[in-house]
């Protein structure tokens, strides 16, 4: 059985130049892959199609909303109503507030702003594995909270600083055990393994739920009430 080669990512953009550095940063991205790279709607349509029927719907659309045979937006909503269900983000020079209120109505999930970094983009691509990690899992989200969290994901940054009490190297020792283990883990049992107590460990996996790097569980025993376990969603 092949790998699986991670999230791929349309890239469609006009530009030659702009074009390529984009697939270039989608390629240097650990879990992306660029699936192809075209320049106009008509181009992107029919990539799309193709790839539905070959079994490989492309996860992610880096879309450029200025094309030389239409509107991104309006490429959006074809794609919406042939059932077509890759998420986009727009890429575009515009900072009109009403595009980008359109923008979100015809389902873009992200709007980057030209001219960008390879590190904006990063960013934005870092949140979307994040967001997809945390809502990959079947069955029921437990309640509000989990839905929030995963929304936040597409909308936040990571803080750059902890929370105050919490250390730099306690938080990676409960986020290692969390990324090693195989299934979800109580606060007593990641404590236990990061040579911290329960209290403390329920501290540092709140910030990972938090931070979009790990979602809370409820496990059912026999008896009793369900405990919280949690489970890493996040980037190693």
């Amino acid at each position: 059985m092949s790998a699986d080669p991670g999230i791929s990512v349309l890239v469609v953009e006009d530009d030659p130049v702009a074009a390529a550095a984009h697939t270039l940063y989608v390629e240097r991205e650990p879990g992306f892959h660029a699936a192809g790279t075209v320049h106009s709607c008509a181009d992107a349509l029919r990539f799309l199609e193709r790839a539905r029927a070959a079994g490989r719907p492309v996860d992610l659309t880096l879309l450029d909303l200025y094309l030389p045979d239409g509107h991104g937006l309006q490429l959006c909503r074809t794609l919406r109503t042939a059932g077509h269900t890759t998420d986009v983000i727009a890429v575009t020079s515009a900072r009109d507030l009403a595009m980008v209120r359109q923008a979100v109505s015809a389902g873009v999930v992200q709007y980057l702003l030209k001219p960008f970094s390879a590190a904006a983009l990063h960013d934005r691509l870092e949140r979307y594995a994040r967001y997809r990690a945390s809502l990959g899992r079947t069955g029921e989200a437990i309640g509000q909270d989990e839905v929030d969290q995963a929304l936040a994901l597409l909308r936040t940054s990571e803080r750059s600083t902890l929370p105050k009490g919490l250390s730099a190297p306690t938080l990676e020792s409960v986020a290692a055990v969390l990324r090693e283990a195989e299934t979800g883990l109580s606060a007593a049992a990641a404590g236990a393994a990061a040579g911290v107590s329960r209290i403390t460990a329920r501290r540092y996996l709140e910030h990972l739920v938090d931070t979009g790097r790990a979602v809370r569980e409820p496990q059912y025993g026999s008896v009793g009430r369900p405990e919280l376990c949690y489970r890493w969603t996040g980037r190693a």
